[in-house]
């Protein structure tokens, strides 16, 4: 094991731990919490990985983690213990953070991104990418066969990886870059504060395995069956996406359109805004999410990064 990849003392990551971030409620949402960070601890990670490029975490998966350990090392090993505890909360369940303007490189971006992710545990393969994170536009004109990068249409609430096998612990956001965008706005709803939640998990088509099936631009050819809902580590939990989820007959079908109708029209949807450099990271079964329509312009720009990923066993 060479020094750069070997374990840090847990007494070397606790010295960094003073003032490295402060934590609040956050503005636009009663659940989540903004932490912000100390800028010469994040310079100093950045500086740390300054050599290390993009291509290294894609094709190495132990780099990612060189990544999350060098972060922690300038944070303090406290900072780990409470991003983990804050998404395994169900009272919170989630964060937002950034980078505080000191970089606009992309490649950084990917790097803190990577590092905060794999402080949580491995990040999934994302087939639509290829590697373990997408990066994708939101712009004018789209001819996606998803509302992903549909920017003039309400993009529903939601659940990641409803259709693959791998389970989706935690996701992140990362906002990249931003153009003329108004409205676009992030939209979340935990569980708990869906007043109608109970109704439909009560329901028997709630606990019914249904089958899901990606379109083609998602590269993935398999056929999971999985309920809407069902009890696990965090509680009631969901799984759901209204644009693959196939129903067998008009009874599913009716169902799943008054659930996702109930959602959208929840006083325990918000919306949350997101500046260049921030991220948002979610545990995925007690959260759904969605997005709010952009107003139209022709010079439309935003670029989102996504990793998603299980909790380190």
């Amino acid at each position: 094991m060479t020094a750069m990849n070997a374990p840090i003392p847990s007494q070397a990551l606790a010295s960094k731990s003073l003032n490295a971030y402060e934590m609040s409620e956050h503005p636009d949402h009663p659940r989540l919490l903004h932490l912000k960070l100390n800028p010469e601890a994040v310079q100093g990670f950045l500086d740390d990985v300054s050599d290390i490029d993009v291509q290294n975490l894609e094709y190495v998966p132990f780099m990612r983690f060189h990544m999350a350990r060098t972060l922690v090392k300038h944070m303090g090993v406290d900072f780990a213990e409470k991003l983990n505890a804050i998404v395994k909360d169900r009272n919170h369940g989630g964060f937002t953070l950034g980078l505080q303007g000191l970089t606009t490189d992309s490649a950084e971006y990917v790097k803190f991104g990577t590092a905060i992710g794999h402080i949580l545990g491995p990040g999934n393969h994302d087939s639509m990418s290829g590697t373990f994170y997408a990066r994708f536009l939101v712009k004018h004109t789209d001819a996606s066969d998803s509302y992903l990068r549909q920017a003039y249409r309400l993009f529903t609430m939601h659940t990641d990886g409803t259709f693959v096998t791998e389970a989706t612990d935690w996701l992140l956001m990362m906002k990249f870059d931003e153009k003329n965008a108004v409205g676009g706005e992030s939209r979340f709803l935990h569980l708990d504060d869906w007043s109608e939640c109970q109704r439909f998990a009560m329901d028997p088509l709630g606990s019914k395995p249904l089958l899901y099936k990606a379109p083609g631009s998602k590269n993935v050819n398999e056929r999971v069956e999985r309920p809407v809902f069902f009890h696990g580590e965090f509680g009631l939990s969901m799984s759901f996406i209204d644009q693959f989820v196939q129903p067998a007959n008009d009874a599913e079908a009716g169902y799943l359109q008054a659930l996702s109708e109930s959602m959208e029209a929840s006083s325990g949807t918000k919306t949350v805004r997101l500046p260049i450099g921030d991220l948002v990271v979610l545990n995925n079964y007690f959260y759904v999410h969605g997005r709010a329509p952009f107003e139209k312009n022709e010079n439309l720009h935003r670029e989102l990064m996504r990793q998603r990923g299980t909790f380190a066993r």
